[in-house]
């Protein structure tokens, strides 16, 4: 079964002899709740790309890591990748935003403890100023810095340091909505671009992916 429900009966074709549509093929809920029950799953995470007038950008030092990263963390059960951003943002820095364009959309496998892929969501969160009144959540991150975009490599593992500049080539190519093309293929300029990321090899960095 490869949908719960089969398409409705006015879609289906009808039979070249009789002329009369096949009768439709209907589950019960406790059938489709056990195919829901089979299919893939995975976590999802948001964050947002944030640039200072000098456009560097904006980090974040989690307490909980060595390693520095984007204002943002997983998502809820059932929220939405932008509500999630604007929640984690609201929560680390302090500031109430609405997220702008997507410009990255990267999958990671399974890893050690963690059973699941992850998607991760990165939004154009815009421009701040250097003296923007951060309130930085004390009890989760230690501190915040701006950096310089060639020197990303020296606060991000090189996994996450390609989904950051994916962004900011993103950005400067207009890039907004949905990331496409499951195999990660080229597509045109002015979207969100798309990180197949294989852990512990060097991630490549698909271009743009528009929109359909």
């Amino acid at each position: 079964m490869s949908v719960p429900d089969s398409p409705e009966p006015a879609r289906l074709a009808a039979d070249p002899v009789t002329g009369s549509a096949p009768a439709r093929v209907r589950y019960s809920r406790a059938e489709e709740v056990a195919w829901y029950a089979t299919l893939a799953t995975m976590f999802g995470a948001a964050a947002a790309l944030f640039t200072n007038p000098a456009g560097r950008i904006l980090l974040v030092k989690p307490n909980y890591r060595d390693h520095w990263s984007l204002p943002g963390g997983l998502l809820e059960d059932g929220e939405p990748p932008h509500a999630g951003c604007r929640r984690e943002v609201a929560e680390e820095l302090g500031l109430q935003i609405t997220p702008g364009p997507l410009l990255t959309v990267a999958w990671v496998p399974p890893d050690g403890v963690r059973p699941r892929p992850v998607v991760h969501f990165i939004f154009d969160g815009g421009e701040l100023d250097d003296d923007v009144p951060i309130d930085l959540q004390d009890d989760e991150l230690d501190e915040y810095r701006f950096v310089e975009s060639g020197d990303l490599a020296s606060y991000l593992p090189p996994i996450i340091a390609a989904r950051v500049t994916a962004a900011l080539r993103s950005r400067a190519a207009g890039g907004a909505g949905a990331a496409g093309g499951a195999d990660g293929a080229a597509g045109g300029a002015g979207g969100a671009a798309y990180l197949p990321q294989a852990l512990g090899q060097e991630p490549g960095v698909a271009p743009g992916v528009a929109p359909s």
